[in-house]
């Protein structure tokens, strides 16, 4: 059935219809009875789903990765599709538009998308806004970057206020550094900058009454070296735990023609052709580290194989984007259904 409705949608431009679906799930959730028939739908309930990690304990290990809702505008209604975590934004201390449009392709030849949207968000205090009017109990990760006007030397002031502020309306906090779509900002994930980063969000943690986790995303296109000093990092400034992994760069592989790549330009690049290059820096990481720390498995997930070869890899949470928009949310239910058969 999702499909067929698939097939009408990638019609049409994908930034357009994105919030034209939004749109129409809100109003298909306004008619009585549609949200318990959306529970019954996309939802596995079950005990052995849950898994607790970093003093939080989720429903399922399935969640929705940054960048979907950017505004914190969707969660309300998206925590029906079964999901056991959402991440909002990614936000940042100030609304900006994000980069010139058009800025977000579909391959459909690969399952993928690229986009380089550049944290175009309303800013941290519309997103406060609207996480105020929290209606679930869905885990709720809060992705967080500097401003595209911001210095990289001034970049984790930019972390700091959306930090502060957000504080007390996210369960978890994700600092992304591994967008390409921010000039200079895959910089700050060079030692010495995400180092001081790092320990001065921390800092800030300890301060607080109640400290919250704080996760690192990280891009695929690292080397095993840099992977290296990610593991050092983390475990120096006790960091929670690594999303793994961001969208790439690289286009090698593809079924696209080199002529339609070039008329896109440049992006991050998601979704099946980014599979492979994720559940590798998965493993490295769990395996170099000793399974030192919690590891969030992004990155072509579009089936529960996809799911179950994150997991074996070394992930204890996985993540869908692409996946989601291609496949629909049956795709929740179905991954955690099959980890219920291989549990």
């Amino acid at each position: 059935m999702y499909k067929v409705v698939r097939s009408f949608l990638f019609l049409f431009d994908p930034e357009k219809i994105h919030y034209f679906t939004a749109r129409c799930i809100r109003i298909m959730l306004s008619i009585p009875g549609m949200k318990w028939l959306w529970t019954k739908l996309y939802s596995v309930n079950d005990a052995r789903l849950e898994r607790e990690l970093f003093g939080i304990k989720f429903k399922n290990p399935v969640g929705l990765a940054a960048g979907f809702d950017k505004n914190a505008a969707m969660y309300n209604d998206l925590a029906y599709c079964g999901f056991g975590f959402i991440e909002i934004g990614t936000v940042t201390p100030v609304g900006q538009p994000g980069n010139e449009k058009p800025r977000l392709f579909r391959l459909k030849e690969d399952a993928g998308i690229i986009n380089r949207m550049g944290f175009n968000n309303d800013g941290v205090e519309n997103a406060i806004e609207n996480l105020k009017k929290r209606k679930t109990d869905v885990i709720i990760g809060g992705n967080i970057g500097k401003n595209k006007v911001t210095p990289n030397d001034h970049a984790t002031e930019d972390y700091v206020k959306s930090f502060n502020a957000l504080f007390p309306y996210v369960d978890y906090f994700v600092v992304n550094v591994s967008s390409p779509n921010t000039p200079n900002l895959r910089a700050l994930q060079e030692k010495a900058p995400l180092t001081e980063l790092l320990r001065t969000l921390q800092d800030l943690n300890s301060e607080k009454p109640e400290r919250k986790p704080i996760l690192l995303k990280i891009a695929p296109d690292l080397t095993n070296e840099q992977l290296d000093d990610i593991i050092e990092i983390v475990n120096d400034v006790a960091l929670d735990g690594v999303i793994a992994t961001n969208t790439t760069i690289s286009r090698e592989g593809l079924k696209t023609t080199n002529e339609r790549l070039e008329e896109i330009g440049n992006g991050g690049l998601s979704g099946k052709p980014v599979k492979g290059r994720s559940t590798e820096v998965v493993r490295y990481l769990s395996e170099k580290s000793g399974k030192a720390f919690p590891i969030i498995g992004v990155g072509g997930i579009h089936s529960a194989e996809d799911a179950l070869e994150k997991i074996n890899a070394g992930a204890d949470l996985v993540q869908l984007y692409t996946g989601f928009i291609y496949e629909g949310p049956t795709l929740i239910k179905r991954i955690n259904k099959a980890i219920l058969a291989n549990s």
